[in-house]
């Protein structure tokens, strides 16, 4: 069986009064993300990781942040169509390892929701996916709450021949 790994790493800017979405779902906080689309580091992460693993580019170049399109788009549609063509490709899941780095707000809470949502959205089980959270004990942009930033490592396997 083919197995290949990838690594995805997003990082957005903080602002006053935006939603802040992580993994799919969103966070009660005074700020969020300032980016094209929702601004979700964590799934574009995950889209990175998993483009990357299939040797698919990357996420800037199947959803560019120049089109008007994606402008404001849920971060879910994006992983929906990312495994989608993971899948037309030939490639199943495996599992992904998420690491969300932010100072505040704490999510240890919600991380079991997020867990779903992926799970979800991915059309895979909830045991596959692990997502943990930490703060950088307030060094750097994230430390001083400035930005969020997050990193993805998954494993997918070749299920069929590669189609295209």
């Amino acid at each position: 069986m083919n197995f290949r790994i990838g690594n995805g790493y997003d990082v957005h800017a903080l602002a006053r009064d935006l939603p802040l979405w992580l993994g799919g779902i969103q966070i009660e906080h005074s700020r969020g993300c300032i980016a094209h689309s929702d601004g979700d580091v964590a799934i574009h992460a995950l889209c990175d990781a998993l483009l990357g693993a299939a040797a698919l580019q990357d996420i800037g170049f199947h959803f560019p942040d120049t089109d008007a399109d994606f402008k404001g788009i849920d971060s879910k549609i994006l992983l929906g169509r990312t495994v989608a063509l993971l899948r037309e490709h030939g490639y199943s899941v495996g599992n992904a390892d998420l690491t969300i780095c932010l100072q505040r707000p704490k999510i240890k809470d919600r991380i079991p929701q997020i867990r779903r949502t992926l799970a979800r959205t991915m059309g895979i089980e909830t045991g596959q996916i692990s997502v943990k959270a930490t703060t950088t004990e307030k060094l750097g942009f994230v430390g001083r709450e400035e930005g969020i930033a997050a990193y993805a490592t998954v494993l997918i396997f070749q299920t069929s021949p590669n189609r295209p």
